[in-house]
């Protein structure tokens, strides 16, 4: 683990300067990403989304915009008139030219429709899930840790460093996003022991991609 950068601690002597005092409110610091285990493969990648809402409304879309063609077709081979709405489309897209306003919009929402698809296509989705390291002899099997479920277990772990007053843990794929309250001791021995705790607590969730660490510690808000 990188050695976390050290804030200004009141009191404190630079090598071969003066002593500054200051009163300290806030220390913060970021981390590096945790090193990898040694087995760890680094070959798992992240659980994909089935997408079986867009999959299923793209598809009953398709299905009713094909079976109303085809019955307009079979209409008309049946000697009958075509479909009112389908000739009043073809006559507005015949008459109205490519700059007008109405057909800006619909090329436009066509656009948008179109690249989402193929977002939901190219990214895997689930992004709540993290992807746990596989040992050797597991097989295929796969594990996945809920986001929500990691923020608890560090969040619990960060509360039993003494003086932490409260802590709010945001976890995301590449970084770890840590905000605490102490309401005695050092702020930057509080960061520190808050550094060494959530570190363990990251290696011992056996996450894929071990994230960042990010640690901010304030005091409490001044009431009045």
């Amino acid at each position: 683990m990188s050695e976390p950068v050290k804030g200004s601690v009141r009191g404190s002597e630079p090598a071969g300067g003066s002593v500054r005092d200051l009163d300290q409110s806030a220390s913060s610091a970021a981390y590096r990403p945790l090193p990898a285990a040694e087995e760890d493969d680094g070959g798992h990648r992240r659980f994909w989304s089935r997408r079986r809402i867009p999959a299923a409304l793209l598809a009953l879309v398709v299905t009713a915009g094909a079976g109303l063609l085809l019955f307009d077709v079979v209409s008309v081979r049946a000697e009958r008139p075509g479909m009112r709405w389908r000739r009043s489309l073809a006559d507005e897209l015949a008459s109205r030219p490519v700059d007008d306003t109405w057909v800006l919009a619909g090329a436009g929402a066509a656009v948008v429709v179109g690249a989402w698809l193929v977002a939901l296509a190219v990214t895997p989705g689930l992004r709540n899930l993290l992807p746990m390291r596989r040992r050797a002899g597991e097989g295929d099997v796969r594990a996945g840790l809920d986001r929500d479920a990691a923020e608890l277990v560090l969040r619990d772990r960060a509360m039993e460093v003494s003086g932490v007053q409260s802590v709010r843990v945001r976890v995301r794929r590449s970084r770890v996003g840590v905000r605490a309250v102490s309401h005695f001791r050092e702020l930057d021995e509080v960061r520190s022991d808050l550094d060494t705790v959530l570190g363990d607590g990251i290696r011992e969730l056996g996450l894929v991609r071990r994230p960042a660490l990010s640690v901010q510690v304030r005091r409490p808000a001044k009431k009045g």
